[in-house]
């Protein structure tokens, strides 16, 4: 038996309850890994609130760090006391222990530690695909990225210094904007004191930027479209503030001809090749030193309600996690 996060119906905080769950064997392909330490993302959210649908009862958490204690039949690419972490499906990593299929997992390298790994997966390679693969960045392209001190943000902002991309940051307070600035962020704009699209075609002479990455939704989405230059595009990778209504296919031509995409990890990962790939790409950007996981929330995993709360209020900065 192991003590796991489990919800019998989908609602506010108080729907998760710590339990003590029966854990088999791994089945065929499958390893069961205890976990050192667990990411707390925004998506956890989204699957307690139904916003993204689950059979009940259901499981939380996408992504995890720790130790390979049993390998399941034709398992051959992992052993027993690996070092491992995912950022993705199945549901279920707000647990002690559990069995993921051996496909979703990534051997650590030496240098990057659990807490780093729970902290950074899920976030550090969304960054990656929304850079490399969603929009192709090059040096001297200049952007806009909403919640720039958040988990994401913070890690977007490193990684936008290290390619030489002018990162415009939007956040919500003073603490915030000198957390978004210090980490790479060329202007930040606090929203709640300015005008977000009017500011970014200030800082652009008027202009606009190539790229916006929206993981607010519906609060700042039409701003978002008044931020890009014409055949810019639009990545909205998120709903923070709830989905995005529906909107005419007139509002991206009115602006210049604008591209839109509704992009998912799970979708730019789904390839073994092509996830091992991105997390290449992120380990080295970490384990040099270019991009630094900032964890400045822990909780223990019987304290998860407080963790969800403390999320929507948008009390967190940089990242947090989870720990058994």
């Amino acid at each position: 038996m192991v003590k796991a996060i489990r919800m019998n119906r989908v609602g506010g905080p108080e729907v998760m309850e710590l339990v003590e769950v029966d854990l088999p064997p791994p089945g065929p392909g499958e390893v069961r890994m205890r976990h050192e330490a667990i990411g707390l993302n925004y998506i956890d959210v989204y699957h307690r609130t139904g916003l993204y649908p689950q059979p009940m009862p259901g499981a939380l958490g996408v992504e995890g760090a720790g130790v390979v204690e049993e390998v399941g039949e034709g398992v051959t690419e992992l052993k027993v006391g690996d070092r491992v972490a995912y950022g993705g499906r199945p549901l279920g990593a707000y647990s002690e222990a559990r069995n993921i299929p051996a496909s979703q997992l990534l051997v650590l390298p030496d240098k990057i530690d659990f807490d780093t790994a729970a902290a950074m997966m899920l976030q550090g390679l969304t960054v990656q695909y929304l850079f490399h693969r969603t929009v192709s960045l090059k040096a001297g392209d200049t952007v806009l990225f909403h919640a720039a001190a958040g988990g994401v943000g913070l890690i977007a902002c490193q990684w936008a210094r290290v390619m030489g991309v002018n990162l415009i940051g939007t956040v919500g307070s003073e603490e915030k904007a000198a957390l978004a600035i210090e980490n790479g962020a060329t202007h930040v704009i606090n929203y709640n004191k300015e005008n977000f699209p009017e500011r970014v075609k200030e800082l652009t002479g008027g202009k606009g930027v190539s790229v916006v990455y929206d993981s607010i939704g519906k609060d700042t989405f039409i701003g978002s479209l008044d931020c890009l230059q014409p055949l810019g595009t639009m990545v909205s990778f998120g709903n923070a503030s709830g989905p995005v209504p529906p909107f005419g296919l007139n509002e991206l031509a009115s602006r210049g001809s604008l591209f839109i995409t509704r992009p998912s990890l799970m979708a730019y990962t789904a390839k073994r090749e092509d996830l091992e790939a991105s997390a290449k790409s992120l380990f080295g950007v970490v384990s040099s030193g270019e991009v630094k996981i900032d964890i400045r929330q822990r909780y223990a995993l019987a304290d998860v309600r407080q963790a969800h709360i403390d999320l929507e209020a948008r009390k967190t900065t940089g990242s947090s996690i989870l720990l058994p």
